[in-house]
């Protein structure tokens, strides 16, 4: 069975339109699964500007469907994935309402960090959503939520997730890679890791002193030792020293 959204059948009005050129001006006409069309009168080739794209963010068949998707929106697809990723983690880990709360405070802290510093949001955010996937994995296999049994635990689980939605094996392959060391960082470490890893520390350093006053001069030395951006040691600062 053909998808409905790109079955013509099932079209309403406006799903055949026309846009203007971005190069030129002149009206170009775009069928809605049209992922991109070349100008009659210039021939600049760009994409559809009202392609919808939602289901493209998880589904493994869309290359299929909608057919070669252009670099711009294979970008857009890998962004959207996160959110998709987010409701994973949550069904992942039921009523664990803490670690559920970690990871998007995690990926709070992430988004503002990454955005600032210029990192890969997809990577990021995928990341900060699964770095505690393993973590249920290694209280049952050890009896421990130790760093070690989390990375080991988690890259397996976190693919299996990625791969059901489709996520392309680029981005599976880096994020299983920063969930598999995130508590130890290598000596040469990618932006990507390095903004996860301090939006990670300060969620920790909340954890840690949410019932208890912030001893300033740990969180000074924390800080200053710890936090590899300095969008990470401003938003820390901020947060506990102000």
């Amino acid at each position: 069975m053909k998808c409905p959204g790109q079955d013509s059948r099932y079209w309403k009005p406006g799903a055949i339109f026309e846009t203007k050129c971005p190069e030129c001006g002149h009206i170009v006409e775009f069928f809605k699964d049209d992922t991109t069309r070349k100008c009659g009168h210039c021939g600049h080739k760009f994409a559809n500007p009202k392609l919808d794209f939602g289901c493209a963010a998880y589904c493994k068949f869309a290359d299929q469907c909608i057919g070669t998707l252009p670099p711009e929106l294979l970008a857009q697809r890998d962004d959207l994935l996160k959110d998709r990723i987010a409701i994973e983690m949550k069904k992942y880990f039921k009523k664990d309402f803490k670690r559920i709360g970690h990871a998007v405070r995690v990926a709070r802290h992430a988004q503002k960090i990454g955005m600032a510093e210029g990192g890969n949001m997809a990577v990021i955010l995928s990341a900060a959503y699964l770095h505690d996937i393993g973590i249920h994995e290694a209280e049952k296999k050890y009896n421990s939520a130790a760093a070690r049994y989390q990375e080991k635990e988690g890259p397996p689980i976190a693919e299996s997730i990625m791969k059901k939605l489709g996520a392309s094996d680029d981005l599976i392959k880096e994020v299983c890679d920063i969930i598999g060391h995130h508590h130890h960082p290598r000596e040469d470490e990618t932006l990507n890791f390095k903004v996860l890893y301090d939006a990670d520390l300060i969620a920790n350093i909340e954890d840690n002193h949410k019932d208890q006053p912030v001893n300033t001069d740990k969180i000074k030395e924390i800080i200053e030792s710890s936090f590899f951006t300095e969008i990470g040691k401003k938003t820390a600062t901020e947060l506990f020293l102000n």
